[in-house]
C-alpha cells in the first residue's frame, strides 16, 4: 500500500486519492526534479528582492537541502503539538537563523479541515523564513520506492501537476513562481524520523509506527524570505493540484520583533 506525503506550501491536508488505498498529505506546510532537472537555475537579476536567490547556498544550505530540512522538521513534531495542524505556536521546533512556515495539515476524518489557514506568528528579528508554496515528499516507508531514482520520480511527478501558484508579501506579488521557473527545487536523498508519539503520518491515516525513520526525496516550489524589518507583515500564498481536486490558500500575519 502506497502513501504520498504532499505538502502545499505548508499546506498539508490528508486526503485519500480515488480508488487507491494510499494516503496523501496535501499541504500546506506545503507544504513537496522536473521533466528537466529541478536544480536548473535561471540566470539574470533577482526578480524578487525580498527573496534570497536559489542560485547559491543560503545560510549554509542550498534550497534543495533546506527543502529536506523542512520535511525533517515537519515530520519530527507530533500532530498534537504542531504549527501546521494549528495545535502549537509557529515557534515550535524552530532554531537557528532560518524558521519554517507552511501549509495546512489535517487529521483524517476532520470534516472542518480544508486547504485554508489564517495564522498569526511572532518572529524574532534577523530570522529568514523558508516555506513551500507547494511541496511533497516520497519515502520508502510510505511505499513510494526503494531507490533514490524511484523516490525522485514519485516526488517530481506530483509537483509536475501543481498549478496556479502565487505568493504576496505585504501586498506585493512575487514573480517567477511556476513549476518550470527559478524557485522549484528538489532535495538530495535524506532521512526523516517521525515523532515518538502522535506522528503526522498516523494522524493522516497511514499505518506507520511512531519513531519510524525512512529515506525520502522532496520536491516543491520554495521561497526563502530575507529577514524582514521589525514590525507587522502579511504573507499569503496559494497553489492547486487539479488532479487531486485540491487547493490551498494560506495567510500569515507576521510580527517581527527584537530578539529576546
Amino acid at each position: 500500500m502506497k502513501n504520498h506525503l504532499f505538502s502545499s506550501g505548508e499546506h498539508v491536508v490528508i486526503a485519500p486519492p480515488r480508488n487507491h488505498r494510499r494516503h496523501l498529505i496535501l499541504m500546506i506546510s506545503v507544504v513537496l526534479g522536473l521533466l528537466v532537472p529541478a536544480t536548473t537555475m535561471f540566470a539574470g537579476e533577482n526578480p524578487n528582492p525580498g527573496v534570497l536567490p536559489p542560485d547559491s547556498p543560503q545560510y549554509g544550505k542550498t534550497y534543495g537541502q533546506w527543502a529536506a530540512a523542512w520535511w525533517q522538521w515537519a515530520l519530527a513534531l507530533p500532530a498534537t503539538a504542531h504549527p501546521l495542524f494549528d495545535t502549537a505556536d509557529c515557534s515550535t521546533g524552530q532554531s537557528g537563523k532560518v524558521w519554517f512556515l507552511g501549509g495546512k495539515f489535517c487529521m483524517t476524518g476532520d470534516p472542518n479541515c480544508n486547504g485554508t489557514a489564517v495564522r498569526t506568528c511572532e518572529v524574532p528579528a534577523g530570522k529568514a523564513l523558508f516555506f513551500p508554496i507547494v511541496n511533497t515528499e516520497c519515502s520508502t516507508a510510505e511505499g513510494n520506492g526503494s531507490t533514490e531514482n524511484q523516490l525522485r520520480d514519485c516526488a517530481n511527478s506530483i509537483i509536475d501537476g501543481a498549478r496556479k501558484l502565487s505568493a504576496e508579501l505585504d501586498g506585493e506579488s512575487l514573480k517567477e513562481l511556476g513549476i518550470k521557473q527559478r524557485y522549484r527545487s528538489d532535495s538530495p536523498l535524506f532521512i526523516w524520523t517521525l515523532a515518538s508519539h502522535d506522528n503526522v503520518l498516523k494522524a493522516g491515516g497511514a499505518d506507520i509506527a511512531d519513531g519510524t525513520s525512512s529515506p525520502a526525496v522532496a520536491d516543491g516550489v520554495h521561497l526563502m524570505l530575507a529577514p524582514l524589518p521589525i514590525g507587522p507583515h502579511t504573507l499569503r500564498f496559494h497553489g492547486e493540484f487539479p488532479k487531486f481536486n485540491f487547493s490551498l490558500d494560506i495567510t500569515y500575519y507576521l510580527t517581527v520583533g527584537p530578539e529576546k
